[in-house]
């Protein structure tokens, strides 16, 4: 759906070039949510808002749905952007306009429908939205989370293909984060919209996404599946992520580990071998004790998954791990 060939994009200051944005290739597929996370400074926004030509890019190539929307005129680009739907950090609802009103701006401004079918649609995008009492509202009486609500069916409005959603629980409780996630989630698979959408937060990632791309100092450092990424870092700005969603410390976890006995490992669970009792029947068979010291059980998206660090004495060892090799879990020897 969405493709990127050696893009980049740098900013001119002071009669110099920062750049901002790498040159980077990227493919999103049709119906995917995909995450991009970095922290401030890292490129992100410049790379979502180039999507859709609300930043030029310096070079490169940008292909939307096959079409060449770097090469687009004015006109092409107008009417390329009815296509794509844009959620922002901080709403960007117009205050002096009711709930109602917000949402048919962008039917008034494409001016392509009757006013009675552009009324049967702001009721049918409120309705989705779970908004339907407040349409006569403005928006200084709503919550945070009603506005981005308006904010997502605004977006809808034109029946896009894309939906663009820069920071788009930054500003939100941790609560309502979880309700507007759920609600982008239903939206994707409802409409199998391709959803594209920047964080600084792994855990966002963790619940909506598909697939993620870490960002930092304007490259694409990781990229791959969530669950692959989420649970297998690579690179040290993903793993400093991770960690940051697991609220520890690195150089805590080390000194921690530093004064353990035996030999210490992470397994990682996923789909149903989550909920197996294997560490009992390891220890069973093969006379090893255990001991946890960090684990966690969750999901990411729709998928279970654990991932436990352990310490292991006594017993056979060698086949305690060739055990765990066997079993349907990933297992990496940490000392």
């Amino acid at each position: 759906m969405i493709n990127f060939h050696q893009v980049h994009k740098a900013y001119r200051v002071g009669g110099h070039d920062i750049p901002a944005l790498q040159p980077s290739d990227l493919q999103i597929a049709r119906g995917e949510v995909f995450g991009i996370i970095g922290h401030s400074g890292a490129g992100k926004s410049t790379l979502l808002r180039l999507i859709n030509r609300l930043e030029e890019p310096s070079g490169g190539r940008i292909q939307i749905d096959g079409e060449d929307v770097t090469a687009l005129d004015a006109a092409g680009l107008r009417r390329f952007r009815q296509r794509v739907g844009m959620i922002f950090q901080h709403f960007n609802l117009l205050s002096s306009k009711t709930v109602a009103a917000n949402v048919a701006l962008p039917l008034k401004l494409a001016g392509v429908l009757s006013r009675s079918a552009m009324e049967a649609r702001v009721a049918e995008l409120l309705a989705r939205v779970g908004l339907s009492e407040h349409a006569n509202k403005y928006p200084a009486q709503l919550s945070g989370g009603q506005k981005q609500r308006v904010g997502i069916a605004r977006a809808l409005a034109t029946e896009p293909k894309i939906l663009l959603c820069d920071e788009a629980t930054s500003a939100l409780d941790p609560q309502t984060t979880a309700s507007v996630l759920q609600l982008l989630a239903q939206i994707n698979r409802e409409l199998n919209l391709t959803i594209v959408l920047i964080t600084h937060e792994m855990d966002v990632i963790r619940r909506v996404c598909d697939r993620v791309a870490v960002m930092d100092a304007g490259v694409i450092v990781e990229s791959g599946a969530v669950a692959d990424v989420f649970l297998h870092p690579q690179h040290a700005t993903t793993k400093r992520f991770v960690l940051e969603a697991e609220q520890v410390d690195e150089d805590e976890r080390h000194d921690d580990f530093a004064h353990v006995q035996g030999c210490i490992l992470r397994l990682t669970f996923q789909g149903q071998a989550t909920y197996a009792p294997l560490l009992g029947t390891v220890a069973r068979e093969t006379g090893v004790d255990y001991s946890i010291l960090a684990g966690r059980i969750d999901h990411i998206k729709d998928t279970p998954y654990g991932q436990l660090t352990l310490a292991l004495t006594g017993g056979d060892l060698e086949a305690a791990l060739a055990r765990f090799t066997a079993a349907d879990v990933h297992m990496e020897v940490l000392r």
